[in-house]
């Protein structure tokens, strides 16, 4: 699971070979919020973000999970419900979802009640990426929720992901605030050289290829990997642990 926090406007995808910020405006080299975008007030809204696997017969547990979390927004990843609705899931919660006609991977945010009515815009952009904007008394800010592709699928279908996600990044107007959350299927490792800026050091293990991505695009777009600033046990850092490895 992946949460990004936008810190300025960039101008590079991950692809490229331009990954510096063009802005102006010194740089703590801690990861943190710079000039270009408007900062969210200190506890605007509580947001999280979780791969749930499937939906199915499990929205009441979802939407009960989130208010005993006190969670305003939160975004889904391999939701697996076809179509592209909405729909009530009960405890003041409602989901606003995309899969698209296979019921393959799929992708949805969950909206409180509280701010429901503040819901301007809705993209749908594929199975694995939507946003949701919400007009919120400190600006406009974009809920991205994103599902990279998982370790077996094609390198064709991690590049159009990417591709996908920083036509969504470009999108956005500099003075709007973003939220990236998801699963971005990557490791990103303990080792931070030459990444100071966006990576907190809280991780486990050694990066890999899709981490690299990860981190590239961190980079391309000025933002914080909020995960890795916060100190935890190796057990509450891993989802997958077998044989003495854990990722």
């Amino acid at each position: 699971m992946d949460l990004f926090t936008t810190t300025t406007q960039a101008w590079a995808s991950p692809g490229s070979d331009a990954h510096c910020p063009r802005l102006s405006g010194a740089s703590s080299q801690q990861g943190l919020p710079r000039n270009g975008r408007a900062r969210l007030k200190k506890q605007a809204f509580r947001v999280a973000t979780l791969n749930i696997g499937t939906l199915t017969g499990r929205g009441r547990e979802l939407a009960d999970l989130l208010r005993r979390r006190r969670v305003h927004v939160a975004s889904l990843q391999e939701t697996r419900w076809k179509g592209a609705k909405a729909k009530d899931l009960g405890d003041g919660y409602k989901l606003l979802y995309n899969v698209g006609v296979s019921g393959r991977n799929g992708v949805g945010i969950v909206i409180c009640d509280e701010l429901k009515d503040k819901v301007v815009d809705v993209q749908r952009v594929s199975n694995r990426l939507m946003l949701v904007k919400l007009d919120m008394k400190e600006g406009l800010v974009n809920i991205v929720s994103a599902y990279a592709p998982q370790g077996g699928c094609s390198s064709e279908d991690k590049a159009d992901f990417w591709q996908l996600l920083d036509g969504v990044m470009q999108s956005v107007p500099a003075q709007e605030q973003v939220l990236v959350l998801g699963d971005l299927n990557g490791h990103l490792g303990v080792a931070r050289t030459g990444y100071e800026r966006v990576h907190g050091g809280h991780a486990i293990g050694n990066r890999n290829q899709e981490g690299e991505e990860v981190l590239a695009f961190a980079l391309a777009y000025d933002m914080a990997l909020t995960n890795t600033y916060f100190k935890k046990k190796d057990e509450q850092l891993a989802t997958y642990s077998s044989g003495g490895i854990k990722t």
